[in-house]
């Protein structure tokens, strides 16, 4: 078992298949974009399946996220997908997309055995969009979105992040545009990943804000406090209910405590904490001969120095130098 310190188990693992995106979101890389890793640096698939299965079959992992930069631009996703359903234990699988690429790929993604999406969309504004992400691909989230309601990969989640007057006022209309679709929002804060280490707190619209901006339009009830568990999501009962609506408070309202997660970059590092510092290095072990046990031992003590929080609140933090799109959320 992948446990901490603190007794934290780590059951689920997100994988970044790549750091490349074919966005460049202004809260995550400049307009320029970043030089991408070196393609003999990143994990084969070969490779990360191996990895997968280490986590899944030896250390208790049961979920899978698949994250990037954009995880759709890897060429072998249907690949490395469906080798991880076919694990025993199977364990769930999702991706976390900018949602560019799934009108092609959301039916494949669903007969290789993912089970759900989450897809990024902080405006429904085009102009907006355009700004924000410096594409003009509005149209083509969109319809992704609605590619993978069709294909099944059910609930679709979408993951907006609110900034300081620039979109804080789309709220209610991201809120209304997914009971409509029948998708679930998550608002998330914005937080110090991006490669310019421009993030303020005074910019940066928080949970009650954000929980504020909705009470305007809409009945909030909380959904059960007690059965969140590990969620990251707050989540609250619109007009009481069924539909709901998730607040990720990651800097205000942090879920350390309950943390199950665990992450591998696509070069092949473990972090324990997506601001962690340090990484643990399974790719040199990897190539230069470990078996299953070394890299399962390996996994096991970079688990276990896990800090007791992310501690952005504290004089002493320091932005971790990778950015959101080199570490895969």
């Amino acid at each position: 078992m992948l446990v901490d310190s603190f007794g934290r188990v780590a059951t689920d693992l997100r994988v970044s298949l790549t750091d490349k995106c074919n966005l460049r979101c202004a809260y995550c890389m400049p307009p320029e974009g970043l030089d991408w890793l070196p393609k003999p640096e990143l994990l084969t698939a070969d490779e990360i399946c191996r990895l997968v299965a280490i986590g899944v079959e030896r250390l208790g992992v049961t979920e899978i996220r698949f994250t990037g930069g954009e995880p759709l631009l890897r060429r072998e996703v249907l690949d490395i997908v469906a080798r991880s359903a076919a694990l025993r234990p199977r364990p769930q699988l999702s991706i976390t997309s900018n949602g560019i690429g799934l009108t092609r790929l959301a039916g494949p993604l669903a007969e290789a055995g993912l089970d759900r999406v989450n897809i990024s969309l902080d405006t429904l504004d085009r102009e907006a969009f355009a700004r924000l992400t410096r594409r003009d691909r509005l149209p083509d989230v969109l319809a992704g979105l609605a590619a993978a309601d069709a294909a099944g990969l059910r609930p679709v989640k979408v993951n907006a992040v609110l900034m300081r007057g620039v979109n804080d006022s789309e709220a209610p209309h991201l809120l209304r545009y997914c009971l409509e679709h029948g998708y679930e929002l998550r608002f998330i804060e914005q937080m110090p990943l991006d490669a310019q280490h421009g993030w303020r707190r005074e910019n940066m619209v928080t949970a009650d804000e954000i929980l504020s901006i909705l009470s305007r339009e809409f009945t909030l009830t909380p959904d059960d406090p007690a059965g969140r568990g590990s969620a990251p999501a707050e989540v609250f009962l619109v007009d009481g209910g069924p539909a709901r609506v998730g607040v990720i408070g990651s800097v205000t309202r942090p879920f350390c405590g309950a943390c199950d997660r665990v992450r591998l970059t696509a070069d092949g590092q473990i972090r324990n904490c997506l601001f962690a510092t340090e990484e643990s290095d399974l790719r040199a072990a990897l190539r230069s001969g470990a078996d299953d046990d070394e890299l399962a031992l390996r996994w096991v003590a970079a688990v276990r120095g896990k800090r007791a929080g992310h501690g952005i609140d504290d004089p002493s933090f320091l932005q971790p130098s990778r950015p959101m799109s080199a570490i895969g959320g």
